[in-house]
C-alpha cells in the first residue's frame, strides 16, 4: 500500500512530471502554505504538504483545461493515492466544477494563486526578499493589473472567501508560511 504522505515519493513523482524552475518553486510555496494551514487547523502537515506539492505536478506536460488535474488524477489513481487527495487537487481547477466543502480543498484552491503571487512581489522588491513583503504591499500590487497577469485575481479573493478568511489575515498568513523556506524559493533576500 501506497505511503502517500511521503514526502520524497511525492518529490519523485513531481520531479518525473515537472523540469521548470519555477513550478517547481510554485509547488514548494505551496506546500508550505498548506503545511501552515493544516497546523492551524489541526490537520496533518504531511498530508497538507503533499497535496500542495502535488497539486500542479501534471500541468508541465498537461497544462490545458482538458488536461491539467484530470490525467494528474489518472495519474494518482493508478499510484495508489486515495480518492480524497486525488479529489483536493483536482477541486483546485475552477473549471472541473469540483465543489470545495472540506477545508483541505478550500486551503488548497486559497493558496494556489496567492503564493505565487506573493511570491512575485517578493522577487520585485529591491531586497528581493519575502522578508520586506507585507500586506499592504501585496493588495497594492493586487490591484495593477499589469503586474504577474498570469495570477487570477479573482481566485485570489474567491480563495480567502471560501476558507472564510478576511483577505489581509490569509495574505499574512501565506507570507509568514513562506518566510521558513524563503531560500529554497528564492525569496531570502540579496547580498548587497
Amino acid at each position: 500500500m501506497l505511503d502517500y504522505k511521503n514526502r520524497d515519493l511525492a518529490m519523485q513523482l513531481l520531479m518525473e512530471y515537472t523540469e521548470n524552475p519555477n513550478l517547481l518553486k510554485h509547488a514548494y510555496a505551496v506546500e508550505a502554505a498548506m503545511r501552515a494551514y493544516a497546523k492551524k487547523y489541526g490537520e496533518d502537515p504531511e498530508e497538507w504538504g503533499v497535496v500542495g506539492l502535488l497539486h500542479d505536478f501534471d500541468y508541465e506536460k498537461y497544462p490545458t483545461p482538458a488536461e491539467h488535474t484530470i490525467v494528474g488524477a489518472k495519474i494518482l489513481r493508478e499510484k495508489g493515492y486515495p480518492e480524497h487527495v486525488v479529489y483536493a487537487i483536482s477541486s483546485h481547477a475552477d473549471y472541473n466544477g469540483l465543489k470545495r466543502e472540506r477545508s483541505m480543498e478550500k486551503a488548497l484552491f486559497a493558496c494556489d494563486e496567492l503564493s505565487g503571487f506573493v511570491t512575485a512581489v517578493a522577487l520585485v522588491r529591491p531586497t528581493k526578499s519575502i522578508f520586506d513583503v507585507d500586506v499592504k504591499s501585496v493588495k497594492k500590487k493586487l490591484k495593477d493589473k499589469a503586474f504577474a497577469r498570469g495570477v487570477n485575481r479573482e481566485e485570489v479573493y474567491k480563495g480567502a472567501e471560501e476558507l472564510g478568511v478576511p483577505l489581509d489575515e490569509h495574505i499574512e498568513f501565506v507570507i509568514e508560511s513562506l518566510k521558513p523556506v524563503a531560500k529554497s524559493l528564492e525569496i531570502a533576500g540579496v547580498e548587497s
